[in-house]
């Protein structure tokens, strides 16, 4: 991956020699109203009503893999401070490690499956992995970088750069790598990673043939010292003599754990029939045929130089744990288009999967295999109508061969009453395999070795969800959800007596589980600004309920964001800036433990975690197309003499920081 930066470094250099600050001017032309470069105007036109057209933000698209598109924004927003973070979104349902790169606890919920059929699992180490459906794509009049700088935590930047540019109008292409280092503040804590993607999108002349496709490969690794051995007493109550996290004594200083990821991606589509009523460029009927590729492989591995009684006896003294997936998935499909009824696609899709160790593994509880391995057919369908300002959409997809028996169904209809004020409800229902490391895992502990693809069920989801979004009332969001056969990791408490859990012995005898109980969760969030003059609060708060028979599901019962700002013109309106405190807080509850043997989160019960606010004050400005960032994080750490602030037990929340970078774009 370190030859992609380079290579990509050396790219941004050569051409950022030729970027000029602001959006390009119009393209040359001669007397006669035709372009220089691409020729005369077509025959009949009038030459002065053929003016090159100025090149605006309007140009410059981003397409999503649901095919929506936005145009490039380099305003500065509120919501934009939300998304300037590592993982370039809004986390506010997430807390963060101490250091960049690290997991994230959780917590909001969500249950919806976006895919058919398992992920390979170590879901705490994905937080920064690019799924298909995070690929943008790009369509763009003139060569256009992305550049997003920021300071880690002691010896490291974080940086995410990328290139859009065309070769024409219908041929685009992007190149991008996001890398990043921090040593942490910890001992034996770095991290580290790279995410390079590149892409391209094509539309034939006639438009009858559209082409889409990606290759990612991506690296993110992490050390793992097993969070602290004495937190009451060095992190808690240690005061100044542990004011140098560096001093503060960590579980133990060998252990590492990594996922590597490559795909290749295709999604590609021909028009048979395409109907346009006269003169007119709307497309009245159309009937096309697709084929979407994908082919990922993905690794897991966990290292540790000496086996650790932290996490059970070793079949052999030296850790070297490694999991393997790769996935092959067609997918053929026939759209029809009318005006009138809408847009209906229909699908048969292939899916190949292996997922493995490398020796089959024999102990005194039984044989553990060292592969799931099997090829899947499914069928699917998807709909969407728009008429006015009401739209609905549907997608369907089940299983009718394979082991990996599965079905998934989302439907939703919205309505925009006008400008201001729209709604949308939406149903979602799914059952499905866990993931591959509940299935099979294999390592060199002995407790963590198991075999469950005959005894696990399907997990079922059902959930209804109303979202209001409107400008005078602001936005909520209100989703009920009941799970059946909820598949999650925690200590198996017939192997491990009350006295090991209670002394914190717990990942020594950590199992995957399923609750053969219904569970029953409610999410409420709403969000709403307020402004006055130059000053503005901006509010969201979150509110969860969980009835359940066992207390498998543990989430904060409210969670809080507000954020008081000023944004103002300075400068003889040359910048812009916005400087405010945000206060965040969540109430207290039971937060999962975190497990880097499996790079997964897992339900414990006994320490109570949360309760206390995260403050942060923020002075950001924009200059043209850069917008820079300052940020204070955890300015009220310092401020009392204890330090309770975790993210996980024993894995700490970050202390008092100052931070800064910048987003630039530039266009040539």
């Amino acid at each position: 991956m370190k030859y992609y930066l380079l290579c990509f470094l050396l790219l941004m250099g050569a051409v950022s020699l030729a970027q000029e600050e602001g959006l390009p001017p119009p393209r040359e032309t001669d007397s006669l109203g035709n372009d220089r470069k691409s020729g005369p105007k077509p025959f009949g036109k009038n030459p002065e009503d053929s003016k090159a057209p100025e090149v605006t933000i309007k140009d410059y698209k981003i397409i999503s893999h649901a095919r929506d598109t936005v145009f490039l924004d380099t305003t500065l927003t509120i919501q934009k401070e939300y998304r300037y973070n590592y993982l370039r979104r809004d986390d506010f349902e997430l807390m963060p490690f101490a250091n960049v790169g690290q997991p994230y606890n959780s917590l909001g919920v969500n249950f919806e499956r976006k895919q058919l059929y398992p992920a390979m699992g170590a879901i705490a180490k994905h937080f920064n992995y690019a799924e298909i459906q995070d690929i943008d794509y790009y369509n763009v009049a003139t060569p256009m970088t992305d550049i997003m700088f920021k300071t880690t935590f002691e010896q490291g930047q974080l940086l995410d750069a990328l290139l859009a540019f065309n070769t024409s109008r219908r041929l685009n292409f992007s190149i991008a790598y996001k890398g990043f280092r921090s040593l942490g503040k910890y001992r034996f804590n770095q991290s580290q990673s790279g995410n390079f993607r590149t892409t391209t999108n094509y539309e034939s002349k006639n438009k009858r043939y559209l082409l889409r496709a990606h290759i990612a490969a991506q690296n993110i690794e992490t050390e793992e010292n097993g969070g602290l051995v004495s937190a009451d007493d060095q992190f808690v109550n240690g005061g100044a003599d542990f004011s140098d996290r560096a001093r503060v004594e960590i579980r133990f200083d060998d252990a590492n754990n990594r996922i590597l990821g490559k795909r290749y991606y295709l999604d590609h589509r021909y028009k048979l029939v395409r109907k346009q009523k006269d003169s007119s460029k709307v497309e009245k009927t159309s009937l096309a045929i697709g084929h979407e590729f994908n082919y990922e492989t993905k690794f897991y591995r966990y290292d540790q130089e000496v086996q650790d009684a932290f996490y059970g006896d070793g079949i052999v003294s030296e850790i070297d744990d490694r999991a393997s997936l790769k996935t092959m998935y067609n997918q053929f499909n026939a759209t029809f288009y009318n005006a009138t009824l809408g847009r209906l696609e229909g699908n048969l899709s292939l899916y190949n999967y292996n997922y493995f160790f490398n020796s089959i593994l024999i102990t005194d509880d039984g044989r553990v295999e060292n592969q799931l391995k099997g090829e899947e057919i499914a069928i699917g369908a998807d709909y969407e109508k728009r008429i006015g300002g009401f739209d609905i959409e549907g997608a369907f997809r089940y299983t009718i061969s394979g082991r990996l028996t599965g079905n998934l169904l989302d439907a939703s209809a919205g309505y925009r009453i006008n400008e201001n004020n729209r709604f949308r409800f939406m149903v979602h229902s799914s059952a499905n395999l866990p993931n591959f490391n509940f299935l099979l895992y294999q390592s060199d502990y002995l407790n963590y070795n198991w075999q469950n693809d005959e005894r696990f069920e399907n997990e079922r989801v059902n959930s209804f969800q109303f979202d209001l979004e409107s400008k005078l009332f602001g936005n909520l969001s209100a989703k009920y959800t009941r799970l059946d056969n909820y598949a999650y990791f925690a200590p198996d408490t017939d192997a491990a007596s009350a006295e090991q859990i209670e002394a914190g012995l717990d990942n020594a005898f950590i199992k995957p589980f399923q609750e053969t109980n219904s569970i029953n969760y409610i999410k409420v969030k709403y969000n709403k600004e307020f402004k006055l003059g130059k000053f503005a609060l901006n509010n969201t708060v979150m509110y969860q309920n969980v009835t359940q028979t066992n207390q498998v599901l543990n989430v904060p019962q409210l969670v809080t964001r507000n954020t008081l700002y000023f944004s103002s013109e300075v400068f003889k309106k040359a910048m812009y800036i916005q400087t405010g405190i945000h206060f965040k807080y969540f109430s207290a509850y039971n937060m999962n433990g975190y497990n880097p043997v499996l790079g997964e989160f897992y339900l414990q019960n006994e320490t109570e975690l949360g309760g206390y606010p995260l403050m942060d004050f923020f002075i950001n400005a924009r200059v043209q197309q850069t917008r820079i960032y300052l940020k204070a994080e955890h300015f009220n750490s310092s401020l009392g003499e204890t330090s309770e602030f975790f993210a996980a037990p024993n894995y700490p929340y970050r202390d008092f920081v100052i931070r800064f970078g910048l987003v630039w774009n530039f266009f040539s």
